[in-house]
């Protein structure tokens, strides 16, 4: 993996910001994007002032003209783009009966319309390169369904379907696309959870612990891997035993 590029979406905290941590840990190059700057300063600071090794961009992944200078930025300094791990993601939880117009339209602009943004504009160097790694992180809540969260669900299923055309698409050039579900993960927006859903929601978990970040970064990590060249339009899920499904 060393001197890889790497595009890393939703990378100021939690999930994506462990994935980012341990590409730079093993020598990639990696671009760190958020929407918040402020965001990503506080992150990086557990990894150390920025380097040859990545810098960190503030990008609205919905915005298309923000995602082009992203990419741009990346070609200029890095010349390609090898792996796209597209984990940004946003929730705005209700009931169908009762959410607004704007509150879905937020969420699927920011989880899948973001998700074409950022891997129309990584393909075209992959493609070039006849080479490339992209995972999309979706959710267990993705094949299981989840009540009041209509818009979340729906965003993420629809990663799962966009995972696998674009595989089929781009296979014949060396890119393989694949998603990872992870279930019940302790970052900051489970912990906000209060304690009794907490532990109804580890009532579901047949290996009784909540997963880590740490957990779902070692899937990414096998997924972007020479190891897994032969796997695509493949889902992983990383749940604990909550979903078991195909």
């Amino acid at each position: 993996m060393r001197d890889r590029i790497a595009v890393v979406t939703g990378a100021s905290r939690g999930i994506g910001f462990e994935i980012a941590r341990v590409l730079v840990q093993e020598g990639c190059r990696v671009a760190m994007v958020a929407r918040s700057r402020e965001a990503l300063d506080k992150s990086i600071a557990l990894i150390g002032p920025e380097s040859v090794n990545y810098f960190v961009q503030a990008v609205d992944i919905s915005d298309e003209a923000q995602v082009r200078l992203l990419f741009k930025t990346v070609l200029e300094r890095w010349g390609r783009v090898d792996y796209l791990i597209n984990n940004a993601g946003v929730t705005r939880d209700g009931l169908l009966l009762r959410m607004k117009r704007q509150d879905w339209d937020s969420v699927l602009a920011i989880n899948l319309t973001g998700v074409f943004h950022c891997t129309r504009e990584a393909l075209q160097s992959m493609v070039r390169n006849r080479f490339g790694r992209i995972v999309n992180i979706t959710s267990v809540v993705a094949q299981t369904g989840n009540a009041g969260q209509a818009n979340y669900v729906a965003s993420k299923a629809g990663i799962i379907g966009f995972t696998r055309a674009i595989a089929r698409e781009v296979a014949s050039r060396n890119v393989t696309v694949n998603a990872v579900a992870p279930g019940y993960i302790d970052t900051e927006m489970t912990r906000a959870l209060p304690e009794s859903a907490r532990q109804s929601l580890l009532g579901t978990i047949p290996l009784r612990r909540i997963g880590t970040a740490a957990d779902v970064a070692a899937s990414v990590k096998f997924l972007l891997s020479d190891e897994a060249g032969y796997i695509t339009g493949h889902v992983l899920n990383v749940n604990g035993g909550m979903y078991m499904g195909a």
